[in-house]
């Protein structure tokens, strides 16, 4: 399978299956369109008569085309089905990542926030040093010979119980040598308990540091306001602002939402970037369908074209020396991720879990509180094994509206917690997610083509 679209100057050839990407011309471009529905004649005939060419030329073009199908660049077969369950069943009990819910309350009450202002659906609770503890020594004993295991402490919000966040990571690291293992651990907050002493701890405890920013002043404090309904911009602007410094301006993650008010997200990117932060995220929001907030189909048009411009954007701005990171924009065409997990996706419920106050686990942070995806608890491990075992045989070739797309090997059938609240199952497909997922891919990998091009 291929997939050709045109980005600005870039006539661009994405083969699905092998990875490789083409930057032709228009000859080559319409060439590869009809080469497996005509034959050689007949599409040489075709482009004479469009762009009146020499035949030989537009023959040695076609020729070109061949070489690179019969070189496995092209219109490169799928081999990858037969191997999508053996590959998850090999890492099958090995877990390399925890999201600890430290906090189960949150001192905002943002409109829109999918964790119910951090209670999920139930009782308010700060997680105990003892169920952390139990959390870590859980995931260490089940992460197989696996050195480096991820940790993220989240909420609500987790610095309302920042001593135990401290004291976790330092027992974390008083078992590292002894268990042959290295925890990296993030921190996702709003900012509004920010002082010197989190700065210092996140600068030497945290591989990464996520804070939440909607961008302009009014698209922010109209959501993430406080429980006197009180914006919190003007709070957490200079707090960010001062650990990010602090952090040298890197491993952080400028997260925004951008709901129905503000599709034109891309002005929240510009005021971010006028704040001084270079490492962002946008993410579109997540919740119910008739939520006031809920981006519309009469939004989608207005969204795909801010992906266009942010990209133009972030062109433009790394010829000028100013570059800037999306998160979304990061691909590696050349390296990586690894079949498994184009195939396989996050590995929520099988290698990443998240843990409740109490100690509970879920597959991931978006199904805490729903008690079906229970898993068990940090004690006992995973009792629901049927519910991981639906985790499990959640891979791309299980959706079978994603065998005919072609960024099934970029998403890997996409976000199973999207999927579950848009269409039931989660091993459903939530559409809008899907229009969103392939423009922004459709722009990473402009970005990266025109980059290569420009050092030929």
């Amino acid at each position: 399978m291929i997939h050709r679209y045109q980005f600005d100057d870039l006539n661009i050839v994405l083969d699905t299956c092998s990875g490789s990407v083409h930057v032709v011309d228009a000859i080559a471009y319409e060439i590869i369109g009809l080469f497996e529905e005509k034959s050689r004649e007949e599409i040489i005939g075709e482009m004479r008569a469009r762009f009146g060419e020499d035949p030989a030329e537009i023959a040695e073009c076609y020729d070109q085309v061949a070489a690179l199908r019969d070189r496995g660049k092209l219109f490169a077969p799928d081999t990858y089905e037969a191997m999508a369950g053996d590959l998850k069943a090999r890492s099958s009990g090995v877990v390399k990542a925890l999201c600890l819910h430290v906090a189960h309350t949150c001192n905002l009450n943002c409109a829109y926030c999918f964790a119910s202002q951090g209670k999920y659906h139930g009782d308010r609770a700060l997680m105990s040093f003892g169920v952390g503890k139990q959390a870590l020594d859980f995931l260490v004993a089940h992460s197989g010979t696996r050195r480096n295991l991820e940790v993220d402490f989240f909420g609500g919000e987790p610095l309302m119980n920042f001593q135990v966040v401290k004291d976790l990571v330092a027992y974390a690291r008083t078992i590292e040598k002894e268990k042959g293992k290295r925890f990296r651990f993030t921190l996702t907050t709003n900012g509004m308990l920010i002082d010197d002493d989190v700065i210092d701890f996140a600068n030497r405890e945290c591989h990464n540091v996520v804070l939440s920013l909607d961008g302009r002043r009014e698209v922010h404090d109209r959501f993430r306001v406080d429980y006197k309904g009180r914006g919190s911009w003007d709070t957490i602007v200079p707090k960010f602002q001062k650990l990010v410094a602090a952090r040298g301006g890197k491993n952080y993650y400028m997260r925004g939402t951008f709901t129905h008010y503000n599709p034109d997200f891309l002005e929240d990117i510009k005021t971010m970037l006028d704040l001084g932060f270079t490492e962002l995220s946008m993410e579109p929001v997540v919740c119910a369908p008739d939520d006031p907030g809920a981006l519309t189909e009469e939004d989608l048009p207005v969204v795909l074209r801010q992906y266009e411009e942010l990209a133009r954007l972030m062109r433009r701005r790394k010829e000028e020396g100013r570059p800037f990171i999306f998160y979304h924009y990061m691909i590696d065409l050349t390296g990586g991720p690894c079949i498994y997990k184009r195939i396989s996706g996050c590995g929520s419920g099988t290698e990443y879990m998240a843990v409740t106050p109490w100690g509970d686990l879920y597959p991931c942070h978006q199904f805490v509180g729903e008690e079906r995806f229970r898993l068990g608890d940090v004690w006992q491990g995973v009792t629901n094994a049927g519910v991981q075992r639906e985790f499990a045989d959640c891979n791309v070739y299980a959706r079978p509206e994603c065998r005919e797309c072609w960024a099934r090997l970029y998403c890997s059938g996409g976000c199973a917690a999207n999927a579950y609240h848009a269409a039931g199952s989660v091993r459903g497909v939530y559409r809008y997610g899907c229009e969103l997922f392939k423009k922004r891919m459709e722009c990473a990998i402009a970005l990266q083509a025109a980059e290569m091009v420009g050092k030929e």
